[in-house]
């Protein structure tokens, strides 16, 4: 495999030179530039090719995760590593929703930084355990807030509940009508109401809801 052509982009010259003697002594990591700002590593890395990026989040004119969002808009094979001091959620999670390969703090260890950079530079994704737990907690709030933001359904009636039961078995209008006792005018007027009710246009999408949320007993 070829060498890995790094692109540090961090504001601190500091930090720059403190990774950048890192990686000069690995035979297979070539440093190809550095940025000190968010429009600037946009720039480079579309002139430079890099293969991996080393992405502060936290820069100047551009932040991090905008300048990675652009980046792989252009060039989508390129792996971005977001090497940062912000360990909170919000961060994590946005930076990841805009295309990084990998999320590290800046304590990292120099030997899990290298191991990360290899993996990325193989088309690989990286998220340390605490990372993912953190990511499924989010992933968890954002469904549970979708779903208070969705309609509350109508509570259906026992005869709607038992039309509805004879629907998801498949039987039709003449058959419901039949079994209980009631005209097939009277099943049609019912049923227009169980679809409004459940916010559904048909007997099949009525039936998977009625399975889905547990109104009735799957036959």
């Amino acid at each position: 495999m070829s060498n890995v052509r790094v692109l540090l982009a961090d504001d601190h010259s500091l930090f720059r030179e403190g990774i950048r003697s890192l990686l000069e002594d690995q035979d297979d990591i070539e440093i190809v530039g550095e940025a000190e700002d968010g429009l600037e590593v946009v720039k480079l890395a579309a002139e430079l090719k890099p293969t991996v990026i080393l992405m502060d989040i936290n820069m100047p004119v551009v932040d991090g995760v905008e300048a990675t969002r652009t980046i792989l808009q252009n060039d989508e094979a390129v792996g971005i590593i977001i090497l940062t001091m912000y360990p909170q959620d919000a961060y994590i999670f946005e930076a990841l929703k805009a295309g990084a390969k990998a999320y590290l703090l800046k304590d990292t260890r120099s030997k899990r930084l290298l191991e990360v950079i290899r993996a990325v530079h193989k088309g690989q994704a990286v998220i340390d355990t605490e990372m993912t737990t953190r990511l499924l907690g989010e992933f968890r709030r954002l469904a549970d807030k979708e779903e208070e933001s969705l309609p509350k359904l109508q509570p259906l009636t026992e005869q709607e509940r038992r039309i509805l039961t004879l629907v998801t078995a498949g039987a039709s209008n003449r058959d419901i009508a039949a079994d209980l006792n009631l005209s097939e005018r009277t099943i049609k007027n019912y049923l227009s109401v169980i679809f409004q009710k459940l916010q559904v246009n048909n007997r099949t999408e009525a039936a998977i809801r009625a399975v889905r949320d547990g109104l009735v007993q799957k036959h």
